[in-house]
């Protein structure tokens, strides 16, 4: 009998689910909102991962399935994690079940190696590492509350400050004001903080200033220039320390880059991060990944029905049957 998986990446914004076989063929793929537990309580993320697992199970004979790999965000202190655990377990779709941060999954998509540390900077930040000794590396990433500084809404806040600053005078000029301006089509960055605050203007429309930050950036605006610069030091500030946890500095490791900030490669952000990340670890080699993490999602998922790593030629038919999702 073919023996299938559920794989789940589950994030802030989204949710992306994914059925298939021990061969790598894909039964079905479901996408949802976002089922971060931080967001919708561990109840009402269980409850939504549940639908969308059912959806996407339709057909498959529930016998067969021997694996669910879930990596959500959210999971990051480890009595989230086991409480997640607990409450999918529960749920009955698979005998066997992971549960795990979503920053792994990122990190298998973008690479096999046993060593590797992958960071994220999508709408958050955050940053894991592993050893092929079994060790790992992690981060609280609870926001402010844990040191973290970036991530797309982090940034987009932020480019609103200064240009609430310039505008108003008691900060350094710059092109943020009218960038900000334009971004919202109001008459003043003044006018663009009422309505978000009086929720005449919707916060998601806030988020798309961290796309804007960027562009003013390339201009070569000082104060924009200085966010984008502070976003790498973040970024090769958490390569340092998982890294060198796991005592990986002075070896050959991979560093796996994701999420929408690092996956657009930005010039300025991604040639500093390069370098930086060189002068700290001459040896890994570092690789951006635009592929979205459910692929790694169902990866480790294979790699736990084969026992070990999935074989080569099922792990390119899986990637070729998500290629485009």
């Amino acid at each position: 009998m073919t023996s299938y998986f559920v794989a789940v990446d589950g994030g802030n914004s989204k949710t992306d689910v994914v059925v298939g076989d021990a061969t790598g063929r894909v039964h079905s793929t479901v996408r949802g909102p976002g089922s971060s537990p931080h967001s919708l309580g561990l109840p009402g993320a269980l409850e939504l991962l549940d639908r969308l697992v059912a959806a996407g199970l339709d057909g498959v004979p529930r016998s067969s399935v021997e694996q669910a790999s879930v990596y959500i965000a959210g999971a990051d202190l480890p009595i989230e994690v086991e409480r997640l655990v607990a409450g999918v377990g529960k749920l009955g779709w698979a005998p066997r079940t992971t549960v795990d941060n979503d920053t792994f999954a990122l990190l298998r998509t973008g690479t096999a190696a046993h060593d590797a540390v992958a960071v994220v900077c999508g709408a958050g930040i955050n940053c894991v590492g592993r050893r092929a000794d079994g060790r790992s590396a992690r981060f609280p990433a609870l926001g402010p509350l844990s040191g973290d500084w970036g991530g797309g809404h982090h940034l987009a806040q932020i480019a609103l400050y200064y240009a609430a600053r310039s505008e108003d005078g008691r900060g350094a000029k710059t092109a943020l004001v009218d960038a900000v301006i334009d971004h919202f089509g109001l008459s003043s960055v003044e006018e663009v903080g009422t309505a978000l605050h009086l929720g005449d203007a919707p916060m998601a429309r806030l988020y798309g200033l961290s796309e804007v930050l960027f562009t003013v950036a390339n201009t070569g605006d000082a104060i924009a220039n200085k966010v984008v610069r502070r976003l790498a030091e973040e970024i090769i500030a958490l390569v340092r320390v998982a890294g060198s946890r796991l005592d990986l500095l002075d070896a050959p490791f991979a560093v796996v880059l994701g999420g929408g900030v690092l996956s657009a490669q930005h010039p300025l952000l991604h040639d500093a991060v390069v370098s930086g990340v060189a002068d700290i670890a001459p040896h890994a080699v570092l690789s951006v990944t635009a592929e979205r993490p459910v692929v790694g999602a169902a990866l480790l998922a294979l790699d736990e029905l084969h026992g070990g790593q999935a074989p080569d030629n099922v792990e390119r038919a899986l990637r070729g049957a998500l290629y485009d999702m």
